[in-house]
């Protein structure tokens, strides 16, 4: 069986590599690809080679991470997945992808791909939520509506039952969509955001403005989670952080994506709306296409969906 990956060799140069796939190991298991995801704000940065956190970048890459299929095969060992279960992984653009049966997340046949394919970063953004810990009656900023930033809003509202959510987005469809999600008052711009006025905020956007917004934002000696990957500003902190006694803390990955998915997939249902995330489908070959229009092209969708089959 052929494997084929879609590797970055250098600056917005994109190729197919195709490769005879190894045997399993014991605890391994093979599965066939049948969605993923470009997730723009990770991917572009690095194919445009403009990542602020990677000045020399080294090649070649690959690409990806959200993976959605189904196992055609598993190794001698794995006994809690079996072929035709469906599954999330994080093999990136491939049609076929070998992973450890223990880092895949099992999903439901009855549950639209569409939705499971988000359980990955609604984990990432549910880590940075819960190192606050904010109450109910506390007021949150979220800085950027890109997918991390509805998806806190999600997870604030939905898990954390926070009631008021602000939010500081300059897209108008953003800001629609974050209402959509639950946010409480939406901001095109930072004069409009209330100073010394916040309880916790989450930095979605890797902007320097927003970041200096939640800075002045919050009240004295509360605390900011910086959930963006901050590759395309970097952050340097201004009086308000000193001033104010403030803290940051910083989160990558997801607190337990199996334990995260129990909860998400059951909350999907209940909310539909997490699919309008995915502004437009394309097909796996028309991959290298998408990169160079999303590269050109400043009115972004918020997530590409990639179907395979």
């Amino acid at each position: 069986m052929i494997q084929q990956s879609l590797i970055l060799s250098g600056k917005q140069k994109l190729e197919w590599i195709r490769n005879e796939i190894r045997d399993l190991e014991a605890d391994e298991i093979l599965i066939q690809t049948i969605a993923g995801a470009i997730s723009i704000g990770a991917e572009l940065p690095q194919y445009n080679e403009s990542d602020v956190t990677d000045p020399n970048p080294l090649y070649p890459k690959e690409t990806g991470y959200e993976s959605y299929g189904q196992v055609i095969k598993v190794g001698d060992d794995v006994k809690n997945i079996k072929i035709g279960n469906h599954v999330l992984a994080f093999y990136g653009h491939k049609n076929v992808g070998i992973v450890k049966a223990s880092n895949v997340v099992k999903v439901p046949d009855s549950l639209e791909y569409r939705n499971a394919l988000l359980n990955t970063l609604s984990c990432d953004a549910g880590k940075g939520v819960l190192k606050l810990k904010p109450a109910s009656k506390d007021k949150v900023l979220v800085t950027g509506a890109g997918t991390i930033g509805l998806l806190t809003i999600h997870f604030l509202k939905n898990y954390m039952d926070v009631d008021h959510i602000d939010v500081l987005e300059p897209y108008e469809s953003r800001r629609v969509l974050a209402k959509t999600f639950g946010a409480t008052n939406t901001y095109s711009n930072k004069e409009e955001v209330p100073a010394v006025f916040y309880d916790y905020g989450l930095e979605c956007s890797a902007s320097i403005d927003a970041f200096h917004t939640q800075l002045k934002s919050l009240k004295h000696h509360q605390e900011i989670c910086i959930l963006s990957d901050g590759n395309i500003d970097l952050f340097y902190l201004n009086e308000d952080f000193y001033e104010k006694e403030l803290k940051i803390v910083g989160s990558s990955d997801g607190w337990d994506y199996q334990q995260h998915s129990n909860w998400f997939f059951t909350e999907g249902v209940k909310t539909p709306h997490l699919s309008k995330i995915f502004e437009r489908e394309i097909q796996s070959d028309e991959l290298i296409d998408c990169f160079m229009e999303l590269s050109n092209n400043n009115n972004r969708p918020l997530k590409v969906l990639v179907k395979y089959l």
